[in-house]
C-alpha cells in the first residue's frame, strides 16, 4: 500500500518554521533560568562578591589647634604660630582627625573651643591640643596667652588666660580614653618683662591620666623663633607624622631629638606621659605595620 505525503502549502510551512523557532527559544530560556538558579544557590550568602563596599568608620579622634599670633602688645605679629597651626591642622586631617582650628584667638574664642570639644568627645576617643603663641607660667600652672590678655602683673595672668592644665583635666573628666598635647609657647613674650626680670617659659606640665605632653623647651627655659616658616618643633613634628611612625610616643620622641638636633642642643623640648595604652597618631596601615614591626 502506497501512502501519498499531503503537500504542504508556502504559508503552512512558514508557519510551522516559526513554531519550531520559538519552542527553542522557551528551550533555552529554561536552561538559562535553571542554571542561574542553581549558582544562586551554590553562591555564598551574606555578601555581594561583586562589589563589597566598606564603610568609613566614624570619627574618635579631634584635634583643638590654636595658633596665635597677632598680638597687641608685641611688636609686631609673629607669623609661625599661625602658620604651624594651619599645617598641623592638614596634617592631622589626612591622618582622620576632626580638626577644630582658630587663629589670633581671644580667652573667650578659647573657651568656646574648648566647650566644643567637650560636646563631640565620647569615651573612645583620641584628643589633641595644639597652641602656639605666648605662654607664661604662673605657680605651678602654665596658661595659654590670648590675644586681648590685658597682662600688666601675674594675677593678670590667671585671669586672662587659659590655663593648660585646667583644659587638659576638664577633657579628662569626660572620660576621653587618650590625651596628646603640644604647647609651643616657650617664648620671650612682652607681658613677663612688666613683673619679672626675664621671661621664665613655661612651668613643668603635669600629664593627667594617660595622657602625653609635648613641650617646645625644657621647663623653665625659652626658645628662639628661627627663620622658617614653621617653629623647630612643628616642623619636626610634621616630619614625625609623614614619616607614618604610627605610635604618639614614637612620633614626639622622634620631634623631640630632631629638635635638639637641629638646634645644638640649645632648644630640647620636654616630654611628659602617663600613658598606659598604645596610641596611634596616624592610622596603621600594612606598610606602616611592616616597617614598625608590628
Amino acid at each position: 500500500m502506497m501512502f501519498r505525503v499531503p503537500r504542504l502549502s508556502r504559508r503552512s510551512m512558514t508557519a510551522m518554521a516559526a513554531l519550531a523557532a520559538m519552542v527553542g527559544a522557551v528551550s533555552v530560556a529554561i536552561g538559562a533560568n535553571a542554571a542561574l538558579n542553581k549558582r544562586d544557590i551554590d553562591a555564598p550568602r551574606g555578601k555581594d562578591t561583586s562589589q563589597v563596599s566598606v564603610a568609613a568608620p566614624s570619627t574618635s579622634r579631634f584635634a583643638l589647634v590654636i595658633g596665635n599670633g597677632r598680638y597687641p602688645d608685641a611688636s609686631r605679629p609673629m607669623l609661625q604660630p599661625v602658620n604651624d597651626a594651619r599645617a598641623l591642622s592638614a596634617a592631622l586631617r589626612r591622618e582622620g582627625f576632626d580638626v577644630d582650628m582658630i587663629e589670633d584667638a581671644r580667652r573667650n574664642d578659647i573657651v568656646q573651643a574648648v566647650e566644643r570639644l567637650k560636646g563631640r568627645v565620647t569615651k573612645d576617643s583620641t584628643v589633641m591640643l595644639f597652641f602656639g603663641g605666648y605662654g607664661i607660667q604662673s605657680g605651678r600652672e602654665s596658661y595659654m596667652i590670648p590675644v586681648d590678655a590685658q597682662i600688666w602683673d601675674e594675677a593678670d595672668v590667671r585671669r586672662a588666660g587659659v590655663s593648660i592644665e585646667q583644659v587638659l583635666e576638664e577633657i579628662k573628666d569626660r572620660g576621653v580614653h587618650a590625651k596628646l598635647a603640644i604647647i609651643d609657647a616657650s617664648r620671650r613674650n612682652p607681658y613677663e618683662r612688666r613683673f619679672r626680670a626675664y621671661s621664665h617659659g613655661l612651668a613643668p606640665i603635669n600629664a593627667p591620666a594617660n595622657a602625653l605632653v609635648l613641650s617646645s623647651a625644657t621647663p623653665g627655659k625659652v626658645a628662639e623663633d628661627g627663620d622658617g616658616d614653621n617653629s623647630v618643633l612643628v616642623g619636626a613634628l610634621l616630619g614625625s607624622i609623614s614619616s607614618r611612625v604610627v605610635s604618639a610616643d614614637a612620633a614626639f620622641a622622634k620631634a623631640r631629638l630632631a629638635v635638639t638636633r637641629a638646634t645644638n642642643g640649645a632648644q630640647v623640648p620636654s616630654v611628659s606621659s602617663s600613658l598606659v595604652d598604645d596610641v596611634k597618631l596616624a592610622p596603621v596601615t600594612a606598610d606602616a605595620s611592616a616597617a614598625t614591626g608590628g
